[in-house]
């Protein structure tokens, strides 16, 4: 089972105790965040209509917020003694996944609990 979530304007295939390193969300260490779906897969049964994913969520646990590597930005004019070097780290935080959302719908669950 897995489904594939968008935060930070880019999109992540993750399972269950997947981690995954996104652009930095504002929470702690330890703190509990909820992802957008845009598909979900069991193996049997594909979900990607966005009215039934709205109200779907994958809860992941925050584990760390950290700094990437840093990227060397270097800017040359050549024969003109012109040369400029910058360096950036993106913060990051680092997430595992604790939940993913069943592909049942809610009418599908009640129908089965009133049969039993």
């Amino acid at each position: 089972m897995y489904a594939i979530v968008t935060t930070g304007g880019k999109q992540y295939k993750v399972a269950k105790g997947d981690i995954i390193s996104v652009e930095k969300l504002d929470a702690q260490p330890g703190d509990k965040v909820k992802l957008d779906v845009l598909m979900l897969n069991d193996g049997k049964k594909t979900i990607c209509d966005a009215a039934t994913l709205s109200k779907k969520k994958v809860t992941c646990e925050v584990l760390e917020q950290y700094k990437d590597k840093k990227v060397i930005v270097f800017k040359l004019k050549k024969r003109k003694r012109y040369h400029r070097t910058k360096g950036h780290r993106q913060n990051l935080t680092k997430l595992v996944v604790s939940s993913l959302p069943t592909t049942r719908s809610a009418a599908a669950k009640k129908a089965d609990s009133t049969e039993a």
